[in-house]
């Protein structure tokens, strides 16, 4: 990747920007609708949300106040665990695209699997919420379709449906990068993105990296974007902060050296958010 406007392509030949610009944790009101703007000044033309973070009207207002044309967008949402199922997903899918005031999705993922120890019907039930999605994929109303925090054995049963997932969004920073999942993702064509590129800020100070980023003159910051695009993973950095939104995005005139490379792949795990997909609680 050589600039903000490049793409990935997905198995579906969709292209998708190369770096997105994450909403977790941004306020509802102006600051949401501000930093989606300032996003989108910057470069961005990719804008990850989700049901819900709550702010999906603020981020729909940020679009369409940034005066870019729709289609030049890549906009991905996120249907919410509580409405798995095949037609509350229908519904849940409605809702978002009333929020944000969009005739349709780019990107539409289940944003957790259920799993067996809280589900005793967990496979009968992600597959009838990507049934759901695939036949608003099958309409014209998302163009690509996938999945969140999915590991192997839930991608599994998923793999021999009409359309199998396109993307995969898990958790993936130096110190947590989660090998097998994506083996399985490389494996059966499913493109990586990474939420929480920075470990949620708690990566910065890390005396490794930091070390590493002052040769190239980044901001750990920096590194850790640049990194998840040379392991060809998408990463998805989010601030509220104008000077930060264009720093993340501020990444492609150099390139980590291989011994770089492989000191930050060789870290320990660190600044993880704990979250595993067969023990949340929500």
């Amino acid at each position: 990747m050589k600039q903000l406007s490049d793409s990935f392509v997905l198995s579906n030949r969709c292209a998708i920007p190369c770096v997105g610009f994450g909403t977790w944790q941004t306020p509802d009101g102006e600051t949401a609708v501000s930093a989606v703007k300032m996003a989108i000044k910057k470069g961005y033309r990719h804008i990850d949300a989700a049901a819900i973070y709550g702010n999906e009207i603020s981020v729909g207002r940020g679009i369409r106040e940034s005066g870019i044309e729709r289609s030049a967008l890549f906009v991905t949402s996120k249907v919410w665990n509580d409405e798995r199922g095949y037609q509350k997903t229908l519904n849940a899918f409605a809702k978002t695209l009333a929020d944000l005031q969009l005739d349709y999705l780019d990107l539409y993922l289940i944003h957790w699997p259920a799993y067996s120890s809280r589900f005793s019907n967990w496979e009968e039930l992600n597959l009838e919420t990507w049934r759901a999605i695939t036949d608003l994929h099958k309409s014209g109303r998302i163009r690509a379709i996938g999945v969140s925090n999915f590991l192997p054995h839930h991608l599994a049963a998923l793999m021999g449906t009409e359309v199998p997932p396109m993307v995969n969004q898990i958790e993936f920073h130096p110190g947590q990068m989660q090998h097998e999942t994506v083996k399985f993702c490389r494996r059966n064509a499913i493109l990586v993105e990474a939420w929480s590129p920075l470990g949620s800020g708690r990566l910065l100070a890390n005396p490794l990296l930091s070390s590493i980023a002052a040769k190239y003159n980044k901001s750990v910051a920096q590194l850790c974007v640049r990194w998840c695009l040379q392991h060809e993973v998408l990463p998805l950095p989010k601030s509220v902060t104008p000077a930060r939104i264009a720093e993340n995005a501020d990444v492609f005139d150099f390139s980590i050296a291989e011994d770089d490379m492989a000191a930050i792949d060789n870290m320990t795990h660190v600044g993880g958010s704990g979250l595993h997909p067969d023990h949340v609680d929500f």
